[in-house]
């Protein structure tokens, strides 16, 4: 039986617990002087250290912030309790969300229970605040009033040992995240007292989840899906099938819809809709023609089915969707084989045009040179997909382009493809 959901109003704001303590690579931080009356927080993304000092300053005063990497916001009059986060941007440029601090404090109360946290506990995020995932861990954290620390070290092994000295209870992190980390493990004692790994970014594909296990042993660990625009949409645990993203998050209403709206059988795909109190309220910059409203539900585009026990699987965005020979391909489908085979640290699949079959794919590919077998890879794609869908080629890097989501950077790869075309 899910929790119930908290009694939260609307127009109630964050407030960091007087009990919180905030570190930003070891240091500890002191909140930042109080920001203007009456505009938006405006909060650069870097240095870290400023940016979390800021961040405290902003929550004491109850106000509206932007924690930005360098777009220009709107710095309007100001709309009382709202927090504005970018996407992450994987497949072009980032846009701004708007959501409620209401929305937030709703999942942290549930959080309480659902992970057992509490006063005292230490929550670590990595990277810049600018990102949804890390900053909803960093808010959660400072609210519930647990101490924090941010660790900002693009190293997986300097990271291993910040996260040592810290002795987080809880991780908030990405599936690329733990892979980068599973990299520098040989020889590192595994971190016992880390509790939970809350996975969000991405589908945490049997590769992450066995990196976490073997860093963290004593730690359960829970993927979410979800998208800056709905927050935890589902999540996963040790008794979610390998594939699904997980059954709803307490307070959420799933639908699979078709192109006109009407609800889908269990096993038929079809575009995910939600209905929750976690829900944003618009964009703060940019917009998307994916993003749309139907009765009370969101959707940002993205595709799946469930099945007969209610999980969901996740087939992927239709803005990435393409047709091999008239049939539709979801590259993030792909992308999960390819990171289940050996000596793979990540993967991405892209489109290349085809005169006969109209495109076909091909992959990119960054592991252990020691480990990765590319010919090996591509002919477990065959096997599992067929020859005509699965990749046709793959290139392997050996510096894998991210976003400071931890996200892989599609837009770089296009543009590596198109070099290479």
């Amino acid at each position: 039986m899910p929790p119930p959901l908290p009694q939260i109003s609307d127009r109630q704001s964050f407030s960091r617990h007087a009990g919180s303590s905030l570190y930003v690579d070891g240091y500890r931080v002191s909140p930042a002087k109080a920001p203007p009356e009456g505009r938006v927080a405006l909060i650069a993304a870097q240095p870290v250290d400023a940016s979390a000092a800021q961040l405290m300053a902003a929550i004491d005063a109850g106000r509206e912030f932007c924690i930005h990497t360098g777009l220009s916001p709107d710095a309007g009059p100001d709309g009382g309790a709202f927090v504005q986060c970018e996407t992450s941007g994987s497949s072009g440029q980032p846009k701004r969300i708007r959501r409620s601090h209401a929305s937030w404090i709703r999942s942290f109360e549930l959080d309480r229970g659902l992970w057992n946290m509490a006063q005292g506990d230490h929550v670590a995020v990595f990277g810049a605040l600018s990102h949804s995932l890390a900053l909803y861990g960093a808010v959660c954290a400072l609210h519930i009033g647990a101490d924090l620390s941010v660790i900002t070290a693009p190293r997986p092994d300097v990271r291993l040992r910040q996260m040592d000295a810290a002795a987080p209870t809880h991780l908030f992190t990405t599936p690329t995240q733990l892979r980068q980390l599973a990299t520098a493990r040989d020889g590192v004692t595994p971190i016992s007292g880390l509790l939970h790994v809350l996975v969000g970014g991405g589908f945490l594909d049997g590769a992450a989840k066995e990196a976490a296990q073997a860093l963290f042993p004593n730690a359960a660990i829970h993927g979410f899906y979800g998208a800056s625009e709905t927050s935890f949409i589902t999540f996963s645990d040790a008794g979610t099938p390998p594939l699904s993203v997980g059954r709803p998050y307490p307070g959420v209403t799933l639908r699979i819809r078709d192109g006109n709206g009407n609800d889908l059988p269990s096993d038929e795909v079809g575009e995910i809709w939600v209905r929750s109190p976690f829900l944003f309220e618009g964009y703060a910059l940019g917009n998307s023609m994916e993003t749309r409203w139907q009765d009370g539900f969101l959707t940002v585009g993205e595709l799946g089915w469930r099945d007969a026990e209610g999980f969901l699987y996740h087939a992927g965005r239709r803005n990435r969707m393409f047709t091999v020979s008239d049939r539709n391909v979801f590259p993030e489908a792909m992308e999960r084989i390819l990171l289940n085979q050996p000596g793979v640290a990540h993967a991405a699949v892209l489109p290349v045009p085809d005169p006969r079959r109209g495109s076909v794919p091909v992959c990119f590919l960054s592991g252990p040179s020691s480990l990765l077998d590319p010919g090996a890879v591509l002919r477990a794609c065959r096997q599992r997909l067929g020859a005509e869908l699965a990749p046709r080629r793959a290139t392997l890097l050996e510096d894998w382009p991210t976003l400071p989501s931890g996200k892989t950077d599609l837009a770089a790869l296009e543009r590596l493809l198109q070099g290479a075309s």
